[in-house]
């Protein structure tokens, strides 16, 4: 099932375009990004002597993290790594918990500098405090992000808030994406998922130098058709990614499928 959009014709100030790489399946899609994204870490450390990373999770990473990990030529001590979101009230060690799915795909795998859980079953106002700050001092270098069946980026649902500057919000889960997580099979049923969550905004999204926004699935085709052919709006918060210099958008064909011709003519085709 498709989630419903508006269409709304593009005015003059909103028709942006934004790199989109199609690859033929999640696994192409992973090894693209995890490719590009690991090139942009070397050349951080390089730089400064040191890189901080955002991660996300959910199923549009198992590719992108597994190839990530393995990546040559990462000094990863250099590394500092930032949590993207988390449900409230869910444990570590709970089966959908982001901080044991990053544990499990991520942390475990690669010696980081230090990496800034967003525990679920703290207190989130101190979490989101404590995080925050870190967050804002430094200058992230690379965000690995997805969008979700609504079109929400991190868990900004729409209308997402596209002004406030705090780093972390605690945010109401709108139903469209509480169904998404019992669809991807994180939950049993929409009565167990939680209806909050930490997430980082998304104006400190855009605050990082890249972004690689990864999406496979026909589920998530509309999204993505929203999300470049619509109107740049917060009904539509994956849109936003049209204005950031150097975000790419990486589908696979499944996710291509309900873009008119005219964007299809665009893409780019991952090598």
């Amino acid at each position: 099932m498709f989630a419903t959009f508006v269409h709304v014709r593009q005015s003059s100030d909103t028709d942006r375009t934004m790199r989109t790489i199609l690859t033929a399946n999640p696994g192409e899609m992973g090894t693209w990004v995890a490719k590009h994204a690991a090139s942009d870490l070397r050349q951080a450390i390089s730089d400064k002597g040191s890189a901080n990373l955002v991660v996300a999770t959910g199923a549009s990473q198992f590719e992108v993290l597994k190839h990530l990990v393995a990546a040559p030529g990462i000094d990863w001590s250099k590394v500092t790594g930032f949590h993207l979101d988390e449900y409230v009230g869910i444990s570590s060690d709970h089966g959908a918990s982001f901080c044991g799915y990053l544990k499990e795909r991520f942390v475990d795998h690669v010696d980081l500098a230090h990496f800034h859980y967003l525990r679920g079953d703290a207190d989130p106002q101190a979490v989101i405090r404590e995080v925050g700050e870190l967050v804002k001092t430094s200058k992230i270098d690379l965000a690995l992000v997805g969008i979700g069946e609504n079109g929400h980026l991190a868990f900004n649902d729409p209308p997402a808030d596209f002004e406030t500057e705090e780093p972390y919000l605690v945010v109401e889960l709108d139903e469209p994406c509480r169904m998404q997580q019992v669809g991807e099979g994180w939950f049993e049923s929409l009565e167990v998922v939680p209806t909050h969550a930490i997430s980082m905004s998304v104006h400190q999204i855009l605050k990082a130098a890249k972004i690689y926004c990864s999406v496979p699935d026909e589920r998530k085709a509309e999204a993505v058709r929203a999300t470049l052919e619509d109107e740049i709006a917060p009904t539509i918060p994956a849109s936003i990614l049209r204005k950031h210099a150097n975000a790419t958008l990486v589908i696979d064909e499944a996710a291509a499928t309900r873009l008119g011709d005219e964007f299809k003519n665009r893409l780019e085709r991952g090598e």
